[in-house]
């Protein structure tokens, strides 16, 4: 029996009239109103170098809709870089721009009744709010991966947009000249795509397809090759087929599916990003399973098994030809959960049986670890009684597993990195930084990680630590750094009371992070708090201060029911 689209309007209604009305003057024939009508969401911007090349992409999604009997309907969406309108403003957009695309995509798709989604995924925050979209809406859906961004030389030496991050903080702090950075901007991105490296973008395009919610071989790939335009082709003949057999986005999103997702991300070590990310998929597909968690408990027994930049040397077209997404699953096949589903309507248990590992150095088997001890942990105490997040990543003999210092505060990135610069901030000094939190920025803006790759610019990186309320570029991953603290320092979280020269104790095996300063005294300090004055914020960035909720729901906007 044919399958009833919600796409159809029920015979003889006003809205089937005016829906008909509408189609035919588009161009529908009446065949194409029988079909499944498919959105393909498309945040293609000329503001960014992530999406220049999307619109190429749709067609060819589009063109593969057509071929399996579905009519493709493109809507746009917002189309958040960090690069471009993560910079030079007070507040951050980047963040509150992942829950603004999930709204984006849930006002045209269950607005007009579309019976599936192809959701085009780029830049770091498409990944998530299209999961959390899927999540949401429940209407077939199948990510599209549309790739990294070829990187440049400069000397012989590879350059991309992380040797131009720490040379831009270098070149500020004299370390290096004004005319070496500007040839380092010149070569670094030499196409479309997301950035190089295993930083939130790529990070999520490998979870994405750990998820089960793209095609198996997805990712990483090289932005317009030919193996990225024929996975599009792909998804688009899939997502019919999806959606004649009603498979959804929360058969897929299953809680084995997000301990598949949290396995794979120890072990390529991937972007802090990726926890909240994880979180509000899982909030807005109604799973219940924390990830923060979860993360601590694989932790101790998935090893690192890929150390791709910033991680390690090897790039991300290594690992790319090594296997990707694909031959990771590979090698974490004994401990993964094999009944998971995926897109392709196959469980996990034969999506790996067909999985190949062509470069066992690069992403390494179980039995010969990059490291043995976990990636990321998420670490709680009196400082962080709801968590707080310290990536190791693969080189983790350069990390200390405890540090105890000074406190050393400062209420903005500007602050800590003047300070940085005057030689204020010493050996031994745990440098806090706060007021960068969800509400507080607001919305989780940038400056963190400046002060970060200051730190690394003044020799700093080992001997002295780095707490924040804020969250940082997945390209971080340098010595003693813990961020997104919650709750944050907006909400009177304890990361508010810290003061100058309070001793901070920092146990990396045992998860925890401490103030050592009395209850009593904690409560003084609290009490003289007053009322907390935020900076400004209009327009989106009020409402977002106003409806965002903690990070242990991946900071999504008001809870999900």
């Amino acid at each position: 029996m044919k399958r009833k689209l919600r796409s159809s309007a029920p015979p003889g209604t006003t809205w089937e009239a005016l829906r008909r009305a509408h189609w035919k003057a588009m161009g529908l024939s009446d065949e194409d109103l029988e079909k499944p009508k498919i959105a393909v969401v498309n945040s293609s911007s000329e503001l960014a170098i992530c999406y220049r090349h999307l619109d190429g992409v749709s067609e060819v999604v589009k063109q593969g809709i057509r071929n399996a009997g579905g009519y493709p309907i493109e809507i746009r969406t917002a189309a958040p870089s960090d690069l471009m309108i993560g910079m030079g403003h007070q507040g951050g957009y980047i963040l509150p721009s992942r829950d603004l695309l999930v709204n984006d995509v849930e006002i045209a798709v269950e607005g007009g009744q579309l019976d599936g989604m192809v959701c085009l995924s780029s830049c770091d925050k498409t990944m998530p709010a299209h999961l959390m979209a899927a999540g949401r809406l429940n209407v077939p859906t199948i990510l599209v991966i549309c790739g990294y961004q070829p990187a440049g030389r400069l000397d012989g030496e590879h350059v991309d947009i992380e040797d131009v991050f720490v040379a831009s903080v270098q070149a500020a702090l004299g370390k290096i000249s004004r005319e070496r950075l500007v040839q380092m901007t010149d070569v670094a991105i030499q196409g479309p795509g997301v950035c190089q490296g295993m930083a939130t973008a790529n990070s999520m395009h490998v979870l994405c397809e750990v998820l089960g919610m793209t095609l198996p071989g997805s990712a990483p790939v090289l932005a317009n090759s030919p193996r990225m335009f024929e996975q599009a082709r792909l998804s688009g003949e899939r997502i019919v087929g999806m959606v004649l057999d009603d498979l959804k986005p929360r058969e897929i999103l299953t809680p084995g599916a997000f301990r598949n997702a949290a396995m794979a991300m120890l072990a390529i070590s991937g972007s802090i990003n990726c926890i909240k990310h994880l979180q509000a998929t899982a909030e807005e597909s109604g799973v219940d399973i924390d990830i923060f968690g979860l993360t601590n408990e694989l932790g101790r027994e998935v090893p690192v098994l890929s150390a791709v930049r910033p991680n390690g040397e090897h790039t991300i077209d290594a690992f790319e030809h090594a296997g990707g997404a694909s031959a990771l699953l590979r090698q974490l096949e004994p401990l993964l959960d094999k009944e998971a589903l995926t897109v392709g309507g196959r469980r996990m248990s034969e999506v790996v049986a067909d999985a190949q590992v062509h470069d066992d150095e690069v992403i390494r088997p179980l039995s010969r670890p990059v490291a043995n001890q976990a990636s990321i942990v998420v670490l709680r105490g009196s400082l962080a009684p709801g968590s707080a997040i310290l990536k190791l990543g693969a080189m983790q003999d350069a990390v200390a597993r405890n540090f105890e210092g000074e406190a050393i505060v400062f209420e903005s990135a500007a602050e800590a990195i003047a300070a940085i610069q005057r030689g204020d901030v010493k050996p031994g000094h745990v440098v806090v930084a706060r007021g960068m939190g969800p509400k507080g920025g607001p919305g989780m803006a940038g400056g963190a990680s400046s002060i970060v790759y200051a730190l690394f610019a003044a020799e700093l990186t080992h001997k002295a630590a780095f707490i924040t309320d804020g969250q940082l570029s997945g390209l971080c991953n340098k010595g003693m750094t813990i961020a997104e603290v919650s709750p944050e320092s907006a909400v009177d979280g304890p990361i508010a009371l810290v003061q100058d020269g309070d001793r901070i104790v920092i146990d990396v095996d045992a998860r925890t992070m401490d103030i050592e300063v009395s209850a009593k005294e904690l409560e003084r300090r609290r009490e003289g708090l007053g009322v907390r004055e935020l900076p400004d914020a209009s327009g989106f960035l009020s409402i977002y201060r106003r409806d965002v909720q903690g990070m242990a729901t991946g900071a999504v906007l008001l809870p999900c029911d």
